[in-house]
């Protein structure tokens, strides 16, 4: 599948940073030093292309991205969680770029099958242009179709895949799973993400491994109820609430001077797993959490909040955590965030490798936080 000496150099970099800051297991690095990343990135320099960062490759109208290739660190986790086996027939929920099914074409060779389905046509036809430039040697076939529905001509599946954010588990993805199999998906938690590994117990579904992550949303039927609005294009600027709801004029309420609490709260980024363990906190606690991302002039890049009618406030950090009250009505959201804060570093500061998340199609025999979806019901718990 190599091509040769091609930016091997650049591919033994990036391994070699991503097994300093994780761990990846051999067959997963041997995976990432033979597919060839910028090879599925054709208008990426390929310099670029191995950085350990996350590529949009398409956005909609409205300037919303809604493709990409994945940050590798966290490709690499998810195919761990993963743990596929030579000869193992694997289906993948959002073809991209093509660059994840080339790493699990190596991973089941030999003998193995990749299927990987994505909702564009578009899409389905690049990742196919550059499965076939890379050389991928080992059997993937890309299909248009909706993932949700899985893929049943080459059912049952040993491992199931989403490389994109799912809400729900989706019937079809259980159903063409074998017994014995295992499903990884990046999975919402009431606005927050994690990649949950799960496997059969006893007539439900309880996860092995949990982990922060962050991908864009399913598309099409299958969708969730959570909320990208763009609040400004230039710069960018984009909240995100877990479901609809009525807020006000959140640009102009960023725009004024805000009220600032401190917490005794040390952290070294809002974007660690610490910080993922924050959100998860807030999503699980706080009806009127959030999320923003983009740029402002109060320093944010992508942090966590309370919205509420023309009022928000947001967590910074300035050796401490600050939480930023914007609005009429900012003071009062500020010291409500900074009890949430505070209430989760009191509990011990869970974080999301800590979270047990089982899924019922039934009744929920067990205690916990629960969750509703449209076919399934969450429980979620910490140690």
């Amino acid at each position: 599948m190599d091509r040769g000496s091609e930016y091997e150099a650049q591919r033994h970099a990036l391994v070699a940073l991503l097994r300093e800051r994780q761990e990846v297991g051999e067959p997963v690095a041997a995976a990432m030093l033979a597919v060839p990343r910028h090879l599925f990135l054709p208008g990426v320099d390929p310099e670029e292309s191995y950085r350990d960062e996350p590529i949009v490759t398409k956005r909609d109208d409205e300037g919303r991205p809604i493709s990409s290739s994945s940050q590798p660190a966290i490709m690499a986790a998810m195919l761990d969680q993963l743990g596929v086996r030579p000869g193992d027939r694997v289906l993948e929920i959002g073809a991209g770029t093509g660059y994840n099914a080339a790493l699990l074409a190596h991973l089941v060779a030999p003998g193995g099958h990749v299927v990987s389905v994505d909702i564009d046509e578009d899409i389905v036809a690049g990742a196919r242009r550059h499965l076939s430039a890379a050389g991928t040697s080992s059997p993937v076939e890309v299909v248009c179709a909706d993932g949700a529905a899985g893929w049943r001509e080459r059912a049952p599946y040993d491992r199931v895949i989403a490389t994109v954010g799912v809400w729900d588990l989706a019937p079809a993805w259980l159903e063409q799973l074998k017994g014995d199999g295992r499903l990884v998906v990046p999975l919402d938690l009431r606005g927050v993400q994690a990649s949950v590994a799960m496997e059969r117990s006893g007539g439900h579904w309880v996860s092995r491994s949990v982990l922060p992550c962050g991908f864009m949303r399913m598309r099409g039927p299958f969708a969730g109820p959570e909320v990208t609005l763009v609040l400004s294009r230039d710069p960018d600027l984009m909240l995100v609430l877990p479901e609809p709801r009525e807020i006000g004029d959140v640009p102009a309420a960023l725009g004024a001077v805000p009220t600032e609490i401190a917490t005794k709260v040390e952290m070294s980024s809002l974007m660690s797993a610490t910080g993922m363990g924050l959100s998860l906190w807030l999503a699980l606690h706080e009806p009127r959490w959030c999320t923003l991302s983009g740029t402002l002039g109060a320093g944010y890049g992508i942090t966590a909040g309370i919205v509420e009618g023309d009022s928000i406030a947001l967590l910074a950090e300035d050796r401490t955590l600050v939480a930023r009250g914007h609005g009429p009505g900012g003071a009062r959201l500020a010291a409500e965030l900074a009890a949430h804060v505070g209430a989760w570093d009191g509990a011990g500061r869970p974080e999301a490798e800590d979270l047990r998340v089982e899924a019922y199609q039934g009744a929920v025999p067990t205690a916990g936080t629960i969750i509703a979806k449209r076919h399934t019901k969450l429980v979620l718990s910490f140690p």
